[in-house]
This record gives C-alpha cells, sequence and structure tokens, in this order.
C-alpha cells in the first residue's frame, strides 16, 4: 500500500453531494414510480404471462377493470416509503461513492494504478469504490423491504403503521440482507466501473467532473446497462424474498431452489426486458443528472 500522489479528479464540497444527488432522486421518484411497481410486480409473477389480459391483470391487479385513471393511480401504493428510500439511497449512493472513491485514491491509488495501468486503474478505483458503497446500502434495506411489499403484497400489512410494524418485525426487515450485499457489490461494480469506462476510453476525460450533460449520459447508459444485466438472477432472488409475508420464512437458497426447478433457468433473468426498458433509463436518469448537478452546485457554493 502507498500514498497515491497522481493527478485526480476535484472534489466537490459535502453540500453539493448531497443537494445533487437528492435532487436527482426526488426527480427520478416523480418520473419513475409507476414503471417501478409495474416492473417489481412482474418480477414478482410465478406464472406465465400468455396475454395482454393476463398482463393487465398482474400489472394493475384489483384495479385491472377500473378505468385508466383508476390504474394509473393504482401504480403508486407505497410512495411514503418509496421517497424515503430513493432519497437516502440516492444520496447515499451517488454522494457517498466519490467520498469513498477520494479515500481509497490516497491509500490505494498508486496500487491500482501499478497494477492496471494510469487510465484502467482510475476506472476500476471507481468500479471498486462503487462495489464498496454498494454493499453497504443493505443499512437502508428496511425501507427498500417495505416499499417493495407496498408494491407487490399490500396485504401483508395488515392495516398495521411504519412504527407498528418497525416494532413486530425488529431485525425481521433485514431478511434477505446478504443476497442484497451479493447483488449489490457487482451491480454497483458494474453501474461506476462502466461509467469510468465509458468517461475514460469513449470521451477520454481527465477529470471525470468536468463531463457534459450528453457525456454523462451516454457513460451513465453504460454504466447501468452492465449493472442491469449482471445483477439480474440476484435481483429476482431479493425481489421474492423482500416481497413474501412477514411470516414467511423461505429462505433465499430455497427460492433459487424451487425457480430453477419449477420455472427453469430463464426464470432469473424474468423483468430483466422491462428493466432495461423501465429501470434502465430511470437510472441513466438520475446518474446523470446528480453527476451534472453535484459539480454545478459546488460551481454555485464556491461563487
Amino acid at each position: 500500500m502507498s500514498p497515491h500522489t497522481g493527478a485526480k479528479d476535484k472534489s466537490n464540497s459535502a453540500a453539493a453531494r448531497v443537494l445533487g444527488s437528492a435532487t436527482a432522486g426526488i426527480s427520478e421518484l416523480a418520473i419513475f414510480h409507476p414503471v417501478d411497481t409495474t416492473a417489481k410486480r412482474l418480477m414478482s409473477n410465478h406464472t406465465r404471462v400468455a396475454s395482454l389480459s393476463q398482463l393487465n391483470q398482474v400489472v394493475f391487479r384489483n384495479y385491472a377493470n377500473e378505468s385508466t385513471f383508476r390504474k394509473v393511480f393504482s401504480l403508486f401504493p407505497g410512495l411514503g416509503y418509496a421517497a424515503g428510500y430513493k432519497v437516502l439511497q440516492r444520496v447515499y449512493k451517488y454522494g457517498g461513492q466519490p467520498y469513498v472513491n477520494d479515500l481509497v485514491a490516497i491509500r490505494f491509488g498508486a496500487d491500482f494504478e501499478n497494477a492496471f495501468g494510469k487510465k484502467t486503474g482510475k476506472a476500476v478505483m471507481s468500479a471498486t469504490s462503487g462495489s464498496l458503497i454498494g454493499i453497504g446500502e443493505i443499512i437502508l434495506l428496511p425501507l427498500d423491504v417495505l416499499k417493495i411489499k407496498r408494491q407487490t403484497n399490500p396485504e401483508s400489512f395488515k392495516g398495521r403503521g411504519f412504527r407498528r410494524i418497525l416494532l413486530d418485525e425488529g431485525m425481521g426487515l433485514y431478511r434477505g440482507w446478504g443476497w442484497t450485499a451479493a447483488r449489490n457489490a457487482p451491480g454497483s461494480f458494474a453501474l461506476f466501473g462502466g461509467n469510468a469506462f465509458a468517461k475514460e476510453y469513449i470521451f477520454g476525460l481527465k477529470d471525470y467532473g468536468t463531463a457534459t450533460w450528453t457525456q454523462n449520459f451516454v457513460a451513465s447508459i453504460c454504466g447501468a446497462s452492465a449493472s442491469l444485466i449482471v445483477s439480474a438472477p440476484l435481483d429476482v432472488i431479493k425481489t421474492r424474498i423482500q416481497n413474501r409475508n412477514f411470516d414467511n420464512p423461505e429462505s433465499g437458497f430455497t427460492i433459487l431452489k424451487n425457480m430453477a426447478k419449477n420455472e427453469g433457468v430463464s426464470s432469473f433473468f424474468k423483468g430483466l426486458v422491462p428493466k432495461l426498458l423501465t429501470t434502465g433509463p430511470k437510472l441513466v436518469f438520475s446518474f446523470a443528472l446528480a453527476q451534472t448537478l453535484i459539480p454545478a452546485f459546488d460551481k454555485l457554493f464556491s461563487n
């Protein structure tokens, strides 16, 4: 281990990182929450969808035969949990990764550079920092669990409020934390790594923070696509662990075994196409927006 003395990206202020990430999270939520609900319901469905009528039933459930307005409104369950989770997650992930990257650069930057070369080393270091921040994201798991249950299994709440559920379920809300960490580590590595490689090798940027909106957008597409594909199988298992009833003790390995036995290998990629078409743009939008707003806010605050 040796200190890194080479050039690194300009560090932005804490306020800029928090405000830029939070703004991206709020904007993403306002636009994409119904899309997220649809993807989660498709991933949680255990039956084959062979017609538009069945798709309508899976997505809109009890509102399948209601008016278009009521159908659309039904896609906003758990918005309170979603807001809390999404904003905290984006602030933690988009605002926290640069901090971890700064620390890694100071302590291990020269080692990454020696092992991978200057350009690749910088990108791999960004990916590694993303992976570390992704693993730590499990601290927000209870909000994610409640959001998903509201979207896919509202009956499990049985009229209980947030405080009552916390008291009743306790650490049970961290059920599936291992699968979540296993999904987040490669997913976040691919997200930040794909983004960094694009900036390094497509645009040749010396300082990633100087990227334009277009460059951030293209780089985010690379990172988001890689992340969703890499994490898809574990994401399906994680979603099924989180959307079951609170009193269901079925383990992740049992779910994995039953999926392979009853639904086939393709079941591990259920919802991948909708996720690439829906969650993909959502992730690209918020990631690109955060990367654009953070240096913009930093510049505003420094003037």
